[in-house]
């Protein structure tokens, strides 16, 4: 098997309504390089050709297909070797094939191709909806507790960020960066 690429990369990721892009933006403002999501990426993309959410999300299935690719792509424009935070990663995308009862085998090959540094679960807040949020409360809870099993049953250790304001969970995350 193919040795993995190691990389500098952070995976800040979390159920819906976590935190994690309030973080991403903070993190923005850092020295560091962040990736925002690429699901708001696609979405915010096709809501700007006049689609609406429905629309996009009607085959949730091809929608996550969609996602795991650009995740993918995202992940070729970025320098190894630079600490770069991603609002979520490949593997968060094994949680969803899983809760949609998906085969997860490609996103598992996937997620072997590239070592992340550390990953950050960002325990649930309060749920807000959003315009490209579309999980109940029972799929958030599912979804939190699929991307601790399956970042842990790739090897990762996973960091659990309690829930305290913005500019706390940042300098949680910050001393533990190590790469």
């Amino acid at each position: 098997m193919k040795q993995p690429i190691l990389t500098s990369w952070y995976v800040i990721t979390g159920g819906p309504s976590s935190g994690k892009s309030k973080l991403i933006d903070r993190l923005a403002f850092s020295i560091f390089q962040v990736i925002p999501e690429a699901a708001r990426i696609y979405i915010d993309e096709e809501m700007s050709k006049g689609r609406k959410i429905e629309e996009i999300r009607a085959d949730e299935a091809e929608f996550q297909r969609i996602v795991l690719k650009m995740k993918a792509k995202l992940e070729l424009k970025v320098i190894p070797g630079r600490i770069t935070f991603f609002e979520r990663g490949i593997p968060d995308s094994v949680a969803y094939y899983r809760s949609l009862g998906l085969d997860t085998t490609p996103v598992i090959e996937a997620s072997k191709q590239r070592r992340y540094c550390g990953i950050f679960l960002l325990d649930l807040l309060p749920y807000i909806p959003d315009y490209a949020r579309t999980e109940d409360k029972e799929t958030r809870r599912k979804l939190d507790q699929f991307l601790y099993e399956d970042y842990t049953n790739l090897g990762y250790n996973v960091i659990r960020v309690p829930v305290m304001t913005i500019g706390e969970r940042m300098q949680f995350i910050l001393e533990r960066v190590k790469c």
